[in-house]
């Protein structure tokens, strides 16, 4: 570790205090970041406010979310006289805007921003980073270096707003899953996952959270800024050459950059979030997907079609008919009644078999994953400690809570159960999570996760919200992993969060059958990629709708291209497997593929 600068060396150079005020003396760098005496702190109540820095935690009981607020950011008595004072929006509120301390940390031109440095060590855990001990820790480089951009901070109705202004001419890309353009120049969009059936340009929220923008800047540079929180963000690139985040808690900026190019912005971005994990080679084919393939006779009368017309097809999925009245972890004794030995037919003709698993376990007495979750107390809970009930498929339902370490291990252990009828792949869908008959289409935001200390603790919904798919992505890839070391495992998630591409691919979620969305398709894909998850794809010809010959051709044109390539179609849709469309469209795949 680097040893930090002798008491005197700190308090004689003013640019060190510029860089980082945290590394002042304890004392010290209370009065110094606020331009107040000893004498004057002491007397006034302002002691009363950083001495608790203004966050209330209460202990984490099952009623019981600790919490941290933002009051004393916006404390006039803190604000009257923060160092380096500026209006960057306009506002006329400059007692409400300063300029944010940083540290580099985990490469060369990478810096973590703070409002200050008593908030540093308020903030909670990094869920994006790979180690978050990284995030958290002073590269060992020299500290007079400084970042060539500064955002700015404030405090505004309950939310903490970043501003960063770049150079006059700057454009913008990535912020993760979103419809719309490519380019997110004049965009406004918000993190928080959310079931969008039948999405449009417009759409501010979709399946994923990425608070992230990557930035082109007019000299060829590019420029990487990632707001580190997991709370609903708001990303607003409507001011010129201006990003702004606003979210409800205290949280670091971290920069990458400028660099040469966005190649190297997305490579110091992997060292801080992590690569993808390496798929099997197979994932890397085609696959063929419908809501639903009903028994395991039509699964194969349709593995088998594309074998005898001699059309490329590596894998075939199973979505939620095949379970036992929608019972995660089961399969239907009618319809499904040896899934091993359906898997072994599908393996002798080179096809993989995936199948769905939901977060929504049926509430049913009786019904194993359900007792044994109860057993274990692992459910999401309502305010009242009891566990929280919301509709899906089976009824009504309970959702594990996978912010418990207890509870990622029952998940683990399930899975790999699982995994012993053949399962392939796993397929994550309504993880948003998704809930039926309400208007926000999610469970309430009271809700409690009662979460690992590394994670955050114990907090309400909105907190672990983005990233509760994410969670459910690493249970069910650690759980294929535990069942066979050996074999590289494959996880599709709908929901997911930055950081997710180490546990699991995505798709962009329900598409609709129009050249509209085979268009968006394109750039959703790519700005995911700019965004650390390069492994997805569209529902080729369209989920919801009915594909015509020449728009499945064209997509399936484009599809093939991409990392990740599955037709997929919606119930009371038209079959979409490539021969319906006639045999010019199934020589189309053959030549594509």
């Amino acid at each position: 570790m680097l040893a930090l600068p002798s008491s005197s060396h700190l308090v004689s150079n003013p640019r060190l205090l510029e860089v980082d005020p945290f590394f002042y003396p304890w004392p010290q760098r209370r009065f110094r970041l606020r331009n107040i005496s000893r004498r004057s702190y002491q007397s006034s109540k302002l002691a009363h406010f950083t001495a608790g820095f203004g966050f209330r935690r209460d202990h984490c009981d099952k009623n019981k979310s600790q919490h941290r607020n933002l009051s004393y950011l916006k404390d006039p008595q803190l604000t009257s006289g923060m160092v380096g004072q500026e209006d960057p929006q306009g506002t006329g509120k400059m007692e409400h805007s300063r300029q944010m301390v940083f540290m580099p940390i985990l490469e060369e031109d990478v810096y973590r921003f703070d409002y200050d440095g008593d908030a540093r060590k308020y903030v909670f855990p990094s869920l994006s980073f790979v180690d978050t001990t990284a995030r958290d820790s002073l590269l060992e480089v020299s500290m007079h270096k400084v970042p060539e951009y500064i955002p700015f901070c404030e405090c505004l109705q309950g939310q903490q707003v970043v501003t960063i202004e770049l150079p006059h001419g700057t454009s913008f890309y990535g912020t993760g899953e979103v419809s719309g353009s490519l380019e997110r120049t004049g965009k406004r969009v918000f993190t928080w996952n959310t079931d969008a059936w039948g999405y449009g340009h417009s759409t501010t929220s979709l399946y994923q959270s990425h608070p992230w923008v990557l930035a082109i800047l007019p000299n060829g540079q590019a420029y990487g800024v990632l707001a580190d929180t997991t709370r609903r963000c708001e990303i607003d690139l409507r001011r010129d050459s201006t990003v702004k985040f606003s979210a409800s808690e205290v949280y670091p900026l971290i920069t990458f950059g400028p660099f040469p190019s966005p190649t190297l912005v997305l490579r110091s971005l992997s060292h801080a979030i992590g690569t993808v994990f390496m798929p099997p080679k197979w994932s890397l084919g085609y696959h063929q997907c419908r809501w639903s393939y009903e028994t395991d006779a039509r699964v194969l009368e349709v593995a088998k079609s594309f074998r005898e017309k001699q059309l490329p097809c590596d894998v075939i999925w199973m979505d939620i008919d095949y379970m036992h009245g929608f019972r995660c972890f089961t399969f239907d004794p009618e319809r499904f009644p040896d899934p091993q030995s359906l898997a072994n037919e599908l393996h002798s003709i080179g096809v993989k078999a995936i199948w769905m698993i939901d977060p929504g376990i049926k509430k049913e007495k009786g019904y194993f994953v359900y007792d044994s979750g109860c057993s274990k107390d692992l459910w999401v809970l309502q305010t009242q400690g009891k566990p929280y009930v919301g509709e899906v498929w089976p009824g009504e339902c309970v959702f594990p809570d996978f912010t418990q370490g207890k509870t990622r291990a029952w998940w683990l252990k399930l899975i790999s159960d699982f995994v012993s009828n053949g399962v392939d792949g796993i397929w994550n869908d309504m993880n948003e999570p998704a809930v039926f008959k309400t208007v926000t289409k999610t469970m309430p935001e009271s809700n409690i996760h009662r979460g690992d200390e590394e994670l955050g603790g114990c907090q309400k919904h909105p907190h672990y919200h983005n990233v509760y798919g994410m969670l459910m992505a690493r249970s069910t890839y650690e759980g294929m992993l535990s069942a066979n070391p050996q074999k590289r495992p494959f996880v599709l998630t709908r929901a997911g969060y930055i950081g997710s591409q180490r546990y699991a691919a995505t798709w962009t979620g329900d598409n609709l059958s129009t050249w509209e969305h085979l268009h968006m398709s394109i750039n959703m894909a790519l700005n995911l990629g700019l965004s650390g998850q390069p492994l997805s794809g569209p529902d080729i010809g369209g989920f919801a709708g009915n594909a015509t010959p020449r728009l499945f051709a064209r997509w399936m044109g484009i599809g093939t291209m991409l990392p990740f390539s599955r037709g997929h179609s919606e119930a009371q849709t038209t079959d979409h497997e490539p021969w319906v469309f006639g045999a010019e469209i199934a020589k189309i795949q053959i030549y594509v593929i």
